[in-house]
């Protein structure tokens, strides 16, 4: 379908009209539908719709989607950002990684925060890991617990270059750091393979200082 009816199908108000659009995008793939598919994922509302768009997106040259949704790391919406993080990841492309800046790492959305770990851990080469580890450990006990997840699940995929900064952060700073890491660390291990159990060891064997809050 042309650029233009992809675009009015994608504004339907019906959310499956919407999903078989992005669906029928992706089945056959059209450079030309790049923009539109990259603009619908920073509005649309529907999570299985934003996933299959994802998906049209990653059909389609890479050397035509990652310049777009590199552009859309500066948008000022968080799920622009944050879906535009989860494309690249999906497409591999390692010429992105630059444009995952500290600020992305670090964003005070979380979603876009999570989004910008997954993709990190993707596109980083394996000579650069170990300081992307370190950056990743800062986030270390803050957040939502499903960030701790999320940070979690990106410091294993890490493994031993995480190693390092874990071991320090497990023995030095606030409380919910110092379980955060140990927990993480339990995880890379294999000593515990679920991450709510992990925490509940964690709490359990760290030392809590005296006057420190839980």
């Amino acid at each position: 379908m042309s650029p233009e009816e992809l675009a009015q199908r994608l504004r339907a108000a019906d959310g499956s009209v919407r999903l078989q659009a992005a669906l029928s995008a992706g089945s056959d793939p059209d450079p030309a539908t790049a923009e539109v598919l990259v603009q619908r994922c920073g509005a649309e509302p529907d999570f299985f719709v934003r996933d299959m768009l994802t998906w049209a997106l990653t059909r389609l040259p890479a050397d035509v989607t990652v310049p777009r949704l590199v552009a859309e790391l500066s948008s000022p919406f968080p799920q622009a950002r944050s879906q535009a993080l989860h494309t690249l990841s999906k497409i591999g492309d390692s010429g992105a990684l630059p444009a995952l800046t500290a600020a992305l790492l670090h964003d005070e959305e979380d979603e876009v925060a999570r989004a910008a770990w997954r993709a990190a851990v993707v596109l980083t080469p394996a000579e650069e890991r170990a300081a992307l580890a370190a950056d990743l450990a800062g986030e270390l006990g803050r957040r939502s617990r499903e960030c701790w997840r999320s940070l979690s699940e990106a410091l294993v995929a890490l493994g031993e270059d995480a190693r390092a900064p874990l071991d320090g952060a497990a023995t030095s700073g606030a409380f919910p750091v110092r379980v955060h890491a140990a927990a993480t660390v339990l995880l890379v291990d294999g000593t515990h393979r679920d991450f709510r159990s992990a925490v509940e060891q964690a709490q359990r064997s760290a030392i809590e200082p005296p006057g420190a809050a839980p």
